[in-house]
C-alpha cells in the first residue's frame, strides 16, 4: 500500500469502501498503468462519463472458439463487477474484419460474437445487465461506428503518429511489424482501438499483457490532445502447454488456438484436458511451467485450492492452497508430476462446468461456430 501511495498520493484520501473497491480492481493484475485516473474517480465520486459510474472495458475480436485466456479475463471481470464498476465487453466485429477473420464475412464474425456473449454470460455467472454499477454490457463495434464524432476521433487518434509507431502495435493483431504494408486498413487498427475507449467514456481498459502496446498508444493519443487517460490493467498471459512458461516480451510463449494440442479450449471436457495436460511442460527442477501458471492465475483465484487425487496405489489425495508449497512438493518428489498435472486438469474442468452446462442446454451458437472453424 505504501508503494501505491507513492505512485498516487490520493490513495490516502480514500475511505474504507473505496479502498476495498480499488484493491479488488488492481490487486490481481500483472500491471496497472495510470492508476491515478481510477483513484481520482473514487476520491471525487466522478468518472469519464461525469456520472460517477466507473466504466471498464475489454475488447475481443470474434475469431473462433474460446480458450483458457478468457477464463483469466473473466475472473478479473468478476472482481470488477464486485467492485461496482460497469463492465463492458466490446465485440470488435469491424476490427476482426480488418484483421481478415473469417475471410471478412461479417455475418460469420457476428455469429461468433453472439457465441462470445453467451460464453461470457456463463463465465461470469449471468450477472445483471445494464448501464449501472455492478452490471454487464455488450457493445458491438458496428453499433458505434455510425457516428461522425467517432470517425473524427479515429482521425485525431491517427494524427501525427508515424508509420513506425503504428507498426510497433501490430502484435495486438497477432501480426509482425512487416506484415501489413499491403493493407492500409490495418494501420488504422490501433487508432480504432484508442477511439473506442474515448468514445465510450471508459475509465479502465483491461486486457492481457499482449495488449499493452495498444493501451500505451491510447495514452500517447490522450497526451497529444489533452484528453483524460484511462487506467490500464493488464492480466497475465497463459503460456502454451508445451512451452517452458518463461516470460518473454515477444509473447512467443503465449497459448494459441493454432496449436490445438498446446491450447486449452473452454469446451474441452475433463478427458480431453487430461490428455492435453499429460504433454504439458513440467520439469520438477525448473520454477516456470504453464502448469503452475494455470494454478496461479485460474485455479487458486477461483477456488483457493488445488486437489490432487492420485490412484490409490500411488498415494492419498492432497489439497494445496499456495503455489510455492505445490512447486516444492513437485521438486522434492512428494507430488509426482503426472499427478500434479491431473490435479490441475481436474481444477480447470471444475471451473469450466458452467460453460459446458450452458452449451449442453443451448448448443445452437456453439454448433454454428464449430462449423465455421472446422
Amino acid at each position: 500500500m505504501d508503494e501505491l501511495i507513492k505512485r498516487c498520493p490520493r490513495v490516502a484520501e480514500l475511505d474504507e469502501k473505496s479502498l476495498s473497491r480499488l484493491k479488488l480492481m488492481i490487486d490481481d493484475v500483472d500491471e496497472s498503468v495510470g492508476v491515478d485516473h481510477l483513484v481520482n474517480c473514487l476520491a471525487d465520486g466522478t468518472s469519464a462519463g461525469g456520472d460517477g459510474v466507473i466504466r471498464c472495458y475489454v475488447g475481443f475480436e470474434p475469431s473462433g472458439k474460446a480458450h483458457i485466456g478468457w477464463k483469466v479475463l473473466s475472473l478479473q471481470l468478476k472482481r470488477m463487477l464486485e467492485a461496482e464498476t460497469n463492465v463492458l465487453i466490446f465485440l470488435a466485429d469491424w476490427h476482426a474484419w480488418v484483421n481478415d477473420k473469417f475471410n471478412g464475412e461479417m455475418d460469420d464474425i457476428q455469429t461468433t460474437a453472439k457465441y462470445m456473449e453467451e460464453t461470457f454470460r456463463a463465465l461470469l455467472g449471468n450477472p445483471s445487465e445494464g448501464d449501472g454499477p455492478g452490471q454487464l454490457r455488450f457493445v458491438y463495434a458496428s453499433s458505434i461506428m455510425d457516428s461522425g464524432d467517432y470517425w473524427a476521433r479515429v482521425l485525431r487518434c491517427s494524427k501525427n503518429m508515424s508509420l513506425a509507431r503504428v507498426r510497433r502495435t501490430f502484435s495486438i493483431m497477432g501480426r509482425s511489424e512487416d506484415s501489413s504494408d499491403g493493407d492500409l486498413s490495418r494501420f488504422y487498427y490501433p487508432a480504432l482501438q484508442a477511439a473506442d475507449i474515448f468514445e465510450m467514456n471508459i475509465d479502465v481498459a483491461i486486457g492481457g499483457m499482449d495488449q499493452r502496446k495498444a493501451h500505451m498508444y491510447m495514452r500517447d493519443v490522450a497526451d497529444r490532445w489533452g484528453w483524460y487517460k484511462a487506467t490500464c490493467l493488464h492480466t497475465p498471459i497463459i503460456s502454451g502447454l508445451k512451452s517452458s512458461g518463461a516470460r518473454m516480451e515477444s509473447f512467443d510463449h503465449k497459448m494459441s488456438k493454432s496449436d490445438p494440442n498446446g491450447a486449452i479450449l473452454l469446451h474441452d471436457d475433463e478427458k480431453k484436458l487430461a490428455k492435453k495436460m499429460r504433454k504439458a511442460y513440467l520439469d520438477p527442477e525448473q520454477p516456470d511451467s504453464p502448469v503452475y501458471e494455470l494454478i496461479e492465475h485460474i485455479i487458486l483465484p477461483e477456488f483457493g485450492e488445488v486437489i490432487v487425487t492420485p490412484k490409490p496405489e500411488f498415494g492419498n489425495p492432497s489439497t494445496w492452497t499456495d503455489l510455492e508449497s505445490f512447486k516444492a512438493a513437485v521438486a522434492d518428489g512428494t507430488l509426482h508430476p503426472f499427478d500434479a498435472k491431473m490435479g490441475v486438469a481436474a481444477g480447470i474442468s471444475r471451473g469450466l462446468t458452467p460453460v459446458s452446462d450452458y452449451f449442453e442446454s443451448n448448443p445452437k451458437t456453439l454448433e454454428l461456430v464449430t462449423k465455421l472453424t472446422t
